[in-house]
């Protein structure tokens, strides 16, 4: 089921985390901030609006982390519901996709839940003070890729973020599957 998150609150402060990552290692939002932001990003494995962008999405982050910009994905998804979304699966992913970022694994879902977090791909963007600045779509994607040449509305709120440490006041919101709550 498609899901859409609310527009940015800008100046919303991050809560914090400690989650295990793909690599073996575990991370806080402290481990990832980058000098310049910091882009949290609530993905998962078996989502087609999450597959239609990362093709586009690995390069993308790259250029970010050469601009300063620290990077996560987190996946939260119930993987009881959704096997495609497992631990393992998601080393598997993140090791053949060849993640520049940590891919991090929030077991319990308090992460995505203190966070707000509604899709997947579901994007917070942070200046330099920790500030939410962006919380917008990719690009034109939807469960296809947008054609070539489209523009990444993530990579240039972002290098505006780096540069300026505001957001774009008009944000498109993403769009993309509902995350998998476990059942209370």
């Amino acid at each position: 089921m498609a899901a859409i998150p609310p527009v940015c609150d800008f100046g919303w402060k991050a809560p914090g985390f400690d989650l295990p990552g793909t690599d073996g290692k575990r991370y806080r939002y402290e481990d990832i901030r980058g000098s310049r932001g910091t882009l949290v990003m609530f993905i998962c494995n078996h989502c087609p609006y999450v597959q239609a962008i990362l093709p586009r999405l690995i390069p993308v982050t790259r250029e970010l982390q050469a601009m300063g910009i620290g990077v996560a994905a987190i996946s939260a998804n119930d993987p009881e519901a959704y096997p495609e979304d497992s631990f393992e699966n998601m080393q598997r992913v993140a090791r053949e996709r060849g993640f520049p970022f940590p891919y991090l694994y929030d077991e319990t879902q308090d992460v995505a839940r203190a966070w707000g977090a509604v899709c997947t791909p579901d994007f917070f963007g942070f200046n330099a003070a920790d500030e939410l600045q962006y919380r917008g779509r990719f690009d034109a994607s939807r469960k296809e890729s947008a054609p070539e040449g489209t523009p990444c509305d993530l990579l240039e709120a972002m290098r505006l973020i780096a540069q300026t440490g505001q957001g774009p006041r008009d944000q498109i919101a993403s769009i993309g599957c509902s995350i998998k709550w476990r059942s209370a």
